[in-house]
């Protein structure tokens, strides 16, 4: 089916479903195949749910000026997504510790583990997170995703905005 078809609020909800399962894909990795999370896995996922967030509020508000401004709230998200993954893969891949990293102090400081110690709790190093799927790095495929999700959230606001000029 067309991009074109699908309006703002369902991409919208697209990329909270995209972004959520995302993270449902990092739990069965985690939990079923025994692969520990770092402080920068944690954080991504953290984003995920964040642009999920975003985007399930988006959706359901009924003002435009909101849903723009939430859009665009998700799609620096994303950025810092972006941001993430690729600091996880030229960087912190590379250490055996992230403690002390920008990741590492972030989720100290939000204390993301007792909101949900089986989602958001650090199991392991940096070094443990160099994990590959399909022959890529996680982080690159979490990269891939930030970058997509960034793309439909701006074709979104682009459908809100034109919306918004036509006066509908």
């Amino acid at each position: 089916m067309p991009l074109h078809v699908f309006s703002a609020v369902e991409r919208l909800w697209g990329v909270a479903i995209l972004a959520l399962f995302s993270v449902g894909v990092a739990l069965v990795s985690q939990y079923q195949y025994d692969m520990r999370p770092c402080p920068w896995c944690i954080l991504q996922r953290l984003i995920f749910l964040v642009i999920a967030a975003l985007c399930i509020a988006a959706a359901l508000v009924r003002s435009r000026p909101a849903q723009v401004g939430l859009a665009i709230a998700a799609v620096l998200a994303c950025v810092a997504g972006m941001a993430a993954a690729l600091y996880q893969n030229l960087v912190a891949s590379k250490l055996e510790s992230c403690a002390l990293t920008l990741a590492d102090r972030i989720l100290t400081a939000l204390n993301v583990e007792a909101w949900w110690p089986w989602l958001l709790a650090v199991q392991g190093s940096c070094a443990d997170g160099a994990v590959e799927l399909l022959g890529l790095p996680y982080e690159l495929w979490s990269l891939a995703l930030f970058g997509v999700l960034g793309v439909l959230l701006v074709t979104a606001i682009g459908r809100l905005l034109g919306r918004q000029a036509a006066g509908r």
